[in-house]
């Protein structure tokens, strides 16, 4: 145990947050917020930036009828960023708006959130999304230096159940967030149409991209593609396949 190492539970309004320094302190760190249970767990990244309104609300439809009504279901974590946008705010009011139970968990580098009674100079810190029921607070003062902590808090809670991540939209940070799922070995699931780095990698299926990320994406052998499509059936029958499937993991 290296329970030292590790910062005290605190209360962001209603959800538990915690603060780690190191790696090996994120067993014993989940274990005292609580997450101790093994789960099927759904890593959600990406963005809603540079949509149009009717793109934004078929985002919105996504997440209330589709994702989180499975999430539930499967009585899955969830696992993102954290902070109040994109994809993450999304996740956080659609789970809130249906009355979810699941745990969300928002993994977030400690020196680009607004917290209370501490001092941030980040020029771009944001607030925490606090329809999330925990936060874990890790290194960093930059966007992007919370991507390899997304990819290991999800593994972590995962444990022998499978875990599947989904992208949706997003730039050059779930580029990153992307290369650390495959990292770790985690299938990943774009959908298409929903924009810029998903249907970059989408694109780069057909021909190579400029950006060698992308193209190790793109060449990921768990990677599926999934269209935005109306119904969302696609999305929902690729996240619940990946997360019942011992293999996924």
């Amino acid at each position: 145990m290296c329970q030292p190492c590790v910062s005290n539970v605190t209360h962001i309004s209603s959800p538990l947050a915690i603060e780690i320094s190191q790696a090996r302190e994120l067993s014993d760190a989940l274990e005292q917020i609580g997450l101790t249970e093994t789960r099927p767990t759904l890593v959600i990244v990406g963005g809603a930036s540079g949509l149009t309104q009717n793109y934004f609300t078929r985002l919105q439809r996504l997440f209330e009828e589709k994702i989180v009504p499975l999430v539930e279901k499967l009585k899955a974590y969830v696992v993102d960023g954290g902070t109040d946008a994109g994809v993450m705010q999304l996740m956080g009011k659609a789970r809130l708006k249906l009355g979810g139970t699941f745990p969300l968990i928002g993994v977030a580098a400690i020196g680009t959130v607004i917290l209370p009674d501490r001092e941030n100079t980040f020029a771009d810190a944001a607030p925490l999304e606090l329809n999330h029921t925990h936060f874990v607070l890790v290194p960093g003062n930059n966007w992007g230096d919370e991507s390899p902590w997304i990819a290991d808090v999800a593994s972590t809670l995962a444990q022998g159940s499978p875990s599947v991540t989904i992208l949706i939209n997003g730039g050059a940070i779930t580029l990153r967030d992307a290369c650390n799922s495959i990292r770790v070995n985690r299938p990943l699931i774009v959908v298409a149409g929903s924009g810029r780095t998903a249907d970059r990698i989408v694109a780069a299926l057909e021909a190579e991209d400029a950006d060698r990320q992308v193209n190790q994406v793109a060449q990921f052998e768990k990677l599926s593609i999934v269209e935005l499509e109306n119904d969302f059936h696609s999305i929902g029958k690729a996240i619940a396949e990946k997360l019942s499937s011992p293999s996924s993991q």
